[in-house]
């Protein structure tokens, strides 16, 4: 391989560039096609009131190890920071309550732990589940239905859908179980009768006090920063990839007013621009990519004064019934300690899947909005010192019901493609170690074939 084209330039793209790199060597040609105007993608560090701020992803799951390998790998350990002690809370019921613990992603291992958040009724419901007769899946069932029909629409109203909101921009009902709670569908897979019983298996009777989220002070961008320096491409930015041909040996990517023809394809992109790029040249994975949708959201974030009484807590999580245009808090200063020291930083997320409804508005009437909630939750009224909105139009994929079934049908008709792979968050997970694992895949199946160089270290 002497030249490979990666298209997309988020961390799936930037990473798949640096293991290329590792596998091909320095006498290739490595080109990053962006359709934007620079690297990141959701990984987004801004300034704000002087100080360096996530505006897209704020953190990765430490419990994963892909993410934390590859900061320690490239050189940014001495970056890698987790956060405080600061508790999130949660606004069930019109009350801010302490997010409870003894759940599997709002589904409970008994009708105590959640007892904080749901009505007397809500608590008679979960505590009745076990009762019910067994779970039975089949191939996959939508995590809204399932949660319904056994726990009622209180715990999924109040607990699971703003959890899923804060992941994936969508609800229980649009999602599938297998994708989207795999270890929960595999405790009932291996005999758990029901899913109160499920959930219980897998909560840990002890922590081992190990950080579950990680993030690098001076921003994750620092580390696409880092990447694009070690894997040293050709990086094309404001540049959109409108076609892909197969050639007798490579392929033509169409570019607005030129062609570029390389040896090999590495795709990192969103799953319609993939679907568009794979129709002529593999039809089965653009109708399987076809399946998958998409939500849109925005990040408003504010510089508060120092003084602002922004509460001691790492956030909060906002049902959709509760009547407000946020669906998330973070109080970044209290959660983060690199961030306590200046202006307090806080960030409000709005968007839900199929819900556009404030996303319509401009950027000024969407920090008044998300002041107002602000303000109805904290009291807090101060006037900002510095604001950013940032858009995500189309930014998070939705794992619907048969996703993994979806996932299999396009890795299985792209691996019959030579030079062709692909990676991102619309296969195995949409945070940044599921994107490090795809893009780490992705090109180590470009350079283990047969003459392309040394094999991507795993």
């Amino acid at each position: 391989m002497t030249h490979v084209a990666v298209v997309g330039g988020g961390i799936s793209g930037v990473t798949a560039a640096y293991r290329l790199r590792a596998g091909l060597g320095d006498g290739a040609t490595i080109t990053v096609f962006e359709s934007g105007e620079s690297l990141g993608g959701k990984l987004r560090t801004v300034e704000l009131a002087g100080q360096a701020y996530d505006v897209g992803a704020e953190a990765f799951l430490a419990r994963r190890p892909e993410a934390l390998a590859l900061v320690e790998e490239t050189g940014l350990g001495d970056r890698l920071t987790h956060p405080t002690k600061a508790r999130s809370t949660i606004r069930a019921g019109g009350r801010q309550v302490a997010m409870p613990g003894g759940t599997m992603m709002g589904v409970p291992g008994s009708a105590e732990a959640v007892a904080g958040v749901l009505s007397e009724e809500g608590r008679r419901r979960v505590a009745a589940e076990p009762e019910l007769p067994p779970v039975r899946l089949g191939d996959d069932v939508a995590l809204g239905e399932l949660l319904r029909g056994r726990f009622g629409d209180e715990l999924v109203d109040r607990l699971v859908d703003p959890l899923l909101g804060g992941v994936y921009a969508g609800g229980a009902d649009g999602l599938g179980l297998r994708a989207t709670v795999p270890a929960l569908a595999s405790a009932i897979d291996k005999g758990a009768h029901s899913l109160t019983e499920a959930a219980a298996s897998l909560i840990p009777t002890s922590t081992s006090g190990a950080p579950v989220f990680g993030t690098l002070t001076g921003g994750l961008g620092t580390l696409v920063d880092r990447l694009v320096e070690l894997a040293k491409p050709d990086v094309r930015c404001n540049t959109l990839v409108r076609g892909l041909t197969r050639l007798p040996t490579g392929f033509r990517l169409e570019l607005v007013d030129e062609a570029v023809d390389v040896d090999a394809v590495l795709l990192a992109v969103p799953a319609p621009a993939a679907r568009r790029l794979l129709e002529n040249v593999v039809p089965v994975a653009a109708a399987a990519l076809n399946e998958v949708e998409l939500a849109s959201m925005a990040v408003v974030a504010l510089a508060l004064p120092p003084d602002a009484a922004v509460p001691d807590a790492s956030g909060v999580l906002i049902g959709v019934r509760e009547g407000l245009t946020a669906k998330a808090f973070t109080f970044s200063s209290r959660k983060w300690a690199h961030l306590n020291d200046g202006a307090l930083l806080v960030r409000g997320s709005v968007g839900r899947f199929g819900e556009p409804g404030a996303l319509r508005a401009d950027d000024d009437e969407l920090v008044r909005l998300v002041r107002a909630d602000l303000a109805e939750l904290t009291g807090v009224t101060a006037e900002p010192l510095d604001t950013y909105v940032m858009r995500w139009g189309g930014g998070l994929p939705q794992y619907g019901v048969g996703h993994l079934g979806v996932v299999a049908r396009v890795e299985r008709a792209v691996a019959e493609v030579p030079g062709l792979a692909i990676a991102g968050a619309a296969l195995h997970g949409v945070g940044i170690p599921a994107c490090i694992a795809t893009a780490t895949a992705a090109a180590s199946r470009i350079t283990s074939a047969p003459g392309s160089g040394r094999e991507v270290p795993k």
